[in-house]
């Protein structure tokens, strides 16, 4: 059977948010959401239902959480692609990742994102060198110009990542197959560093690696290990990195919506509907 995958989300509908009392419907915008609201009216179980309803891969047809219903573009689609990113830096509980994990600086829960995210990365970067070979081996005038436009994804991370961390003297290894970084001439892993570094390096890999793909990311507050200048760049920087994607996001802070984003804002009260 063919997976036919779908573009974005239209429509998240919801029968009961809680014990049946609140009914939800949301549209969406094809790139830019924003779930806005105080603490506890439920912005993240909104998220969380529709990421528990969709099973491994992404299909949502008869698999769907009950009382959760999605409408996507194309209308035929039954998959979707999608991301989660959950911001809390906490120790590393689950005795099932931990007993996975080969690296022993790998700590806690945004260790454990990187280190899977650092196995896609690699698969990432031998599919686009394969697809660089294969466009250099055919041949013709436009073939160096496709290869560039097929790294350019990667260079762009990269140039990304080097100018968020120059501040403290970071930058990546770029001849090195892993992310690794440089800092006064010592190499650091990943896990080295700072919580909100690794929340960014988290959310960039995490776009970079579905590799231009049409996709949904899900982010239940990645503001929260930020400082604010990296907050005011966040949608910026996704969308630039990958145009395709659409963004699914909550958060109670003002910077993430500031350049430009307002108009994306939609408040829990306005999207409920009284039982």
């Amino acid at each position: 059977m063919i997976q036919k995958y779908a573009d974005y989300i239209e429509q998240i509908e919801i029968e009961s948010l809680w014990s049946g009392q609140k009914h939800v419907v949301w549209n969406l915008d094809p790139q830019v959401n924003i779930l806005s609201g105080v603490n506890g009216v439920g912005k993240s179980t909104i998220l969380n239902k529709v990421v528990k309803g969709l099973v491994k891969g992404g299909e949502f047809t008869e698999n769907m959480l009950p009382g959760v219903r999605l409408k996507v573009f194309p209308a035929d689609a039954t998959w979707v692609r999608y991301d989660v990113v959950r911001s809390f830096d906490r120790p590393l509980m689950s005795s099932e990742s931990v007993n996975k994990i080969l690296d022993a600086s790998v700590a806690t829960e945004l260790d454990w994102q990187l280190y899977q995210l650092q196995r896609k990365y690699l698969d990432y970067q031998v599919n686009i060198g394969n697809r660089i070979i294969a466009v250099l081996q055919q041949g013709g005038a436009d073939a160096a110009v496709e290869a560039q436009r097929i790294s350019n994804a990667k260079k762009k991370f990269q140039d990304m990542v080097d100018k968020l961390f120059a501040e403290t003297g970071k930058c990546l290894v770029r001849t090195s197959n892993e992310i690794l970084f440089t800092q006064i001439g010592e190499t650091l892993s990943p896990y080295q560093l700072s919580s909100g570094e690794k929340q960014m390096l988290v959310i960039l890999l995490t776009v970079l690696i579905e590799d231009n793909r049409p996709y949904v990311l899900f982010m239940d507050e990645p503001e929260v290990s930020l400082h604010v200048e990296w907050q005011q760049k966040l949608i910026e920087m996704i969308v630039s990195l990958n145009p395709h994607v659409q963004i699914i996001l909550t958060t109670h802070s003002p910077a993430v919506i500031m350049n430009g984003w307002m108009d994306k804002v939609t408040e829990v009260s306005d999207i409920l509907v009284t039982q």
